[in-house]
């Protein structure tokens, strides 16, 4: 069972979010956040009595800032926001998303500086820890003033209203917090806009599709390096002569996991004169998967930093000052999703190639499309098909969303992010590329079925291999099958992270390369 995860604000990582949004662990508060969250409560309590003027305490909102709210309106102010706030649109975020958005938005708010009562943030927790899922729409932020329409579905629950799912089920947000045993609430001053200004969703959803990126990475190398075993390749081109004089680091870590990969091979060959390199899709892996590599690194790096930040406004700072500002705002993260859906959908178009050499007789020296008499079999012909619309599908989505803007909030709010479009697009390249990888791993363990009698698999093929086959049969040489099944079990394979598992067992993978 997964031990609870004190939450400071301060050091939650990647693999943190995973546990919590993935695997079922709880939180907990720590001493020194509570006291943050308390002085911070304390300061917009003196400002709501001493009357003075701040934005979204007593105050309407965006445009609306120079309407003055009265003391007694402060609590009905909050729960109007979050009810015309939740506008959202589309199918919902996935449960890990919703998860991730509620861990994150906690660990924000710890830092003090968001003038957020205890108890709110505890029902919030009570909400992540007790199962309470809300519905939130995935479509309808523009990532900037934050993810305020998903944030606000996120909210709803808590003031008992809303939807929410309980065990999977789908209910009312009353309904669904009666059964978790979590008190509903009603906000105070500043309560609503603290929970809904913020890049939450966002980084949520560009943070698990980050943690699956360097995982597609990873089984990309396995991809490629059976791929590479099939068609005889040359293994000097990963000698790490060559990539230590161009020393990126994915380039290097790239190198090092194809040569660990491979290690004890027959099915690979040294250079010789009457045959020096491969094509580029395997020749060029380092360069190609290291570059993805480092792009993979970078938003990690970015992301590891959002998840620990303060994205509300108005900020309230230690000495009481009340400031206005926009980290809110998406555009920090915005860009690196775009540069993490670039990654992911080059690893879609290097693996997709590698399926065509795989199926093309010309290219393989094999069967055409890995049957023993196509012809009557069609065998893997339609599942490059498959792989190349995907790959062109990844084309379009890459477009980056962080070049777009438009104005909103009577041009108040005149330049946004559509950081929220980057993480969701960028999560769905990484679907698709993943199907395409797991179509690679397939065909390539179909096609060693015909040059198995050539020599053995390397220490970590072979494991790769052997766990696949435990879960996706060899299809028969003369018999043609209903493929889509097999292709589902090869996608699960590599969701389940039981392939990866056991590769790294007994070969480190990385996606980082120690210079030390």
């Amino acid at each position: 069972m997964s031990k609870n995860i004190i939450l400071n604000g301060k050091d939650l990582t990647l693999e943190q979010v995973i546990e919590v949004s993935r695997g079922g662990a709880k939180i907990e508060l720590s001493q020194g956040a509570i006291e943050a969250v308390n002085a911070s409560r304390k300061i917009i309590d003196d400002i709501v009595e001493s009357k003075r003027t701040v934005y979204g305490v007593n105050t309407g909102f965006g445009s609306l800032v120079k309407v003055s709210i009265p003391q007694d309106e402060t609590r009905q102010l909050q729960e109007n926001l979050i009810r015309t706030h939740s506008s959202g649109f589309g199918d919902p975020l996935k449960e890990d998303e919703v998860r991730a958005t509620m861990l994150i938005r906690v660990n924000s708010l710890l830092k003090g500086h968001s003038g957020i009562r205890l108890s709110t943030i505890e029902t919030l927790m009570g909400m992540l820890n007790n199962g309470v899922v809300p519905h939130i729409p995935e479509k309808g932020s523009l990532g900037a003033s934050g993810d305020l329409a998903p944030l606000s579905h996120m909210v709803l629950p808590m003031l008992g209203l809303g939807r929410a799912y309980y065990n999977g089920e789908l209910m009312s947000g009353k309904e669904a917090m009666e059964k978790a045993g979590v008190p509903v609430i009603h906000l105070e001053a500043k309560e609503g806009l603290a929970l809904i200004n913020g890049t939450t969703v966002l980084t949520a959803i560009g943070a698990l599709a980050t943690h699956d990126s360097i995982e597609l990475l990873k089984l990309a190398d396995i991809a490629g390096a059976l791929s590479l075993e099939v068609h005889n390749g040359i293994i000097n081109a990963f000698d790490e002569e060559l990539h230590i004089i161009r020393p990126h680091s994915g380039q290097l870590a790239t190198a090092k996991n194809v040569r660990h990969l491979l290690e004890g091979s027959t099915l690979t060959t040294p250079a010789t004169a009457e045959r020096v390199q491969d094509a580029y899709s395997l020749r060029c892996m380092p360069q190609i998967h290291g570059a993805s590599k480092d792009t993979i690194a970078f938003v990690k790096s970015k992301v590891e930093i959002e998840i620990n930040s303060v994205t509300d406004n108005p900020i309230i700072t230690r000495n009481g000052d009340v400031i206005s500002g926009g980290n809110f705002h998406g555009e920090p993260m915005a860009q690196p999703f775009d540069y993490l859906g670039i990654g992911a959908a080059e690893i879609g178009n290097v693996s997709e190639r590698r399926v065509e050499r795989l199926v093309n007789t010309n290219l393989s020296g094999l069967p055409s499309f890995l049957v023993k008499h196509p012809g009557v079999n069609s065998g893997f012909m339609i599942t490059q098909y498959a792989c190349a619309s995907l790959a062109s599908e990844n084309k379009i989505l890459a477009h980056p969303a962080s070049v777009d803007s438009i104005t909103s909030c009577e041009n108040q709010e005149d330049f946004v992010s559509m950081g929220t479009t980057a993480a969701r697009t960028a999560r769905d390249i990484l679907i698709n590329s993943r199907r395409i990888v797991a179509t690679e791993i397939m065909a390539a363990c179909q096609a060693i079925e015909f040059v198995s009698d050539r020599g053995d698999l390397g220490k970590g093929t072979q494991v790769a291999y052997d766990t696949f086959r435990k879960y996706v049969n060899v299809i028969e040489n003369d018999k043609d099958v209903e493929i889509y099944d097999e292709l589902e079990k090869a996608t699960d394979v590599l969701i389940s992270g039981e392939l990866l598992r056991a590769v790294e067992e007994v070969v480190d993978l990385e996606i980082e390369f120690d210079f030390k």
